[in-house]
């Protein structure tokens, strides 16, 4: 793989803590919930065979039925590896802020490292607007995920229409995931939910990068069958976490790989990040204590 990011910038980025490992026998990535397994597993089986061949030892890719399967094996030590959405790695920090270092981020074709939730409904059910989801089912999709839960959980109360089964919409449910939710959708199952998405291109495409575009892609949904209902401000996107005991080493090496992913073989990066990207650039904790914060306050 080609050299593009200095050394300086990759030590930045990574710190060796004390306890960290001498050497690694397998490396192991985990993948977040809410898209079928075999579907996330072919979506990043470049980059696992660019892992293995690029660290020398075994590498697998872990699917996990929902977000925290993830989130648990980064802290228990069992995954080394995952990109986590926001919510998801304040989780993580929460519980124990040694586990894991936020190295990289995915950027979108303008330059931003930012997305959005998006509400949304079927395009023939009249839905328009929240106005018009007054006592009709609201669909989340897990309680770790950024924009399928904590993100529109605080924007959308604070915009009047409270969230309480009952209060103004008929029910609010967790549907599993984000291709969960947009499946749920698009049969009619419930009424409109929330789904991420960079809110860069087309609608028609399921905007340039997300879990609509990936849906799209899969044949799973006709994006002309949807409507957008909503969307939050800008969130931070999710960092590339690496576990903070692995070797100094295996950490400068996977940063590597992943930060030139995208010149190297752009349609894997295209799998690996939902779609269309520009890239992965260096980030750090500091991106992230706003959701942090955030996390915390719906703890209390």
């Amino acid at each position: 793989m080609k050299k593009l990011i200095a050394t300086a910038l990759m030590t930045t980025a990574l710190t060796a803590p004390a306890f960290a490992q001498d050497t690694i026998s397998e490396f192991r990535i985990g993948l977040l919930g809410g898209e079928n397994a075999q579907d996330r597993l072919a979506s990043n089986e470049c980059f696992r065979a660019y892992a293995e061949e690029a660290l020398g030892v075994p590498t697998r890719l872990f699917t996990a039925a929902d977000y925290n399967g993830v989130i648990q094996g980064l802290i228990g030590g069992t995954l080394d590896m995952a990109w986590l959405g926001a919510s998801a790695y304040a989780a993580v920090y929460v519980e124990d802020p040694d586990a894991v270092e936020p190295v990289l981020v995915k950027t979108n074709l303008d330059g931003s490292f930012t997305y959005h939730s998006i509400g949304f409904a079927r395009a023939d059910s009249g839905i328009t607007s929240l106005d018009d989801m007054e006592g009709q089912v609201f669909g989340f999709g897990d309680p770790n995920s950024t924009s399928g839960y904590l993100i529109p959980l605080v924007e959308i109360p604070a915009a009047g229409y409270p969230m309480e089964p009952g209060e103004f919409f008929s029910d609010v449910v967790f549907t599993g995931g984000h291709e969960q939710t947009i499946v749920a959708v698009a049969n009619g199952d419930i009424a409109g939910g929330v789904t991420w998405a960079d809110g860069l291109g087309d609608w028609e495409d399921g905007y340039n990068s997300g879990a609509l575009r990936r849906a799209s892609d899969a044949g799973l949904v006709d994006m002309n069958d949807l409507v957008e209902i909503w969307k939050s401000k800008p969130i931070p996107e999710g960092p590339i976490v690496l576990r903070s005991a692995l070797p100094e080493d295996v950490k400068q090496t996977m940063f590597e790989l992943t930060a030139n992913l995208h010149a190297n073989d752009e349609a894997c990066a295209y799998g690996v990040a939902a779609g269309e990207t520009a890239g992965f650039t260096p980030i750090g904790h500091e991106a992230y204590e706003t959701i942090i914060a955030v996390r915390r306050s719906q703890m209390n």
